[in-house]
């Protein structure tokens, strides 16, 4: 399905996905999250994709739930189409880049931290305001954003509302790098050409295992990584592990120069 509030452009088995309300400062409006679920619906079927960047258009990331939309509401501000959207991104089984060219704002922040990294420009700038709309979070940041960049950090964030430059988010490692506006979706695309270039299965299960580790205790991640492993071993000849061997150590020598 074509949404006018979303943008789609395809790369070689890269997906950028492109938040379109600049006006809005790409506010999260009823029709946003339906095109978003929608979207990583389809991009989870579309065995073509083997990664997505997720960026905004104009000035800003995303500026949150449009609450001049929410004002409008009667009953309950927010319907099922939130929940919709953050499962459809959380399911997404293979890596999601942010690109964040602006403003990523409490509903925004959110949605960049349901990314697996995120690159930044210089614009960039992060703040929670949940406590100063009224609104407690309800896509994960306040579980997501102190286990990225530590508890006193969050909380300093979360209760005042402040906003965090991209620099000082790079120096947290909120962001993995800030690189100038012009460079952001090429870095992007760069970095999810690499990711292409690896094994997509045992990318995935990657994935899979740091999402599920971060969220139990170190013991019962290594188990998950130990069954994982056992079962990724059986699949591999030895003429395959020495192919791979070969081309992992190629790859060294160019890029060590």
């Amino acid at each position: 399905m074509i949404h006018d509030v979303l943008q789609l452009q395809h790369h070689d088995g890269v997906t950028v996905v492109t938040l379109n309300r600049p006006r809005a400062l790409n506010a999260l409006n009823r029709a946003l999250r339906i095109a978003l679920t929608e979207t990583f619906q389809g991009l989870r079927v579309d065995a073509s994709v083997g990664a997505v960047i997720l960026t905004g258009a104009g000035r800003a990331f995303c500026a949150g739930l449009d609450l001049k939309e929410l004002g409008t509401v009667d009953g309950p501000v927010l319907d099922q189409t939130a929940g919709s959207m953050r499962d459809a991104i959380e399911s997404f089984d293979r890596p999601i880049i942010g690109a964040i060219n602006g403003f990523a704002v409490t509903g925004g922040f959110e949605l960049a931290l349901m990314c697996d990294l995120l690159v930044a420009s210089p614009e960039a700038r992060f703040a929670d305001t949940h406590a100063r709309v009224g609104l407690v979070p309800g896509w994960g940041l306040s579980q997501r954003l102190a286990r990225w960049i530590g508890i006193g950090r969050a909380k300093e964030l979360s209760f005042t509302g402040n906003y965090l430059s991209a620099a000082q988010a790079e120096a947290w490692g909120l962001v993995n790098r800030v690189v100038p506006g012009t460079e952001l979706l090429p870095t992007c695309l760069a970095l999810a050409a690499d990711m292409l270039s690896c094994d997509a299965a045992v990318l995935h299960e990657v994935k899979r295992l740091i999402d599920a580790g971060y969220g139990t205790t170190l013991e019962d991640g290594l188990r998950m990584e130990d069954a994982a492993a056992r079962a990724s071993a059986t699949r591999l000849s030895a003429d395959e592990i020495t192919r791979r061997r070969r081309a992992v150590q190629a790859r060294g020598r160019t890029q060590s120069g």
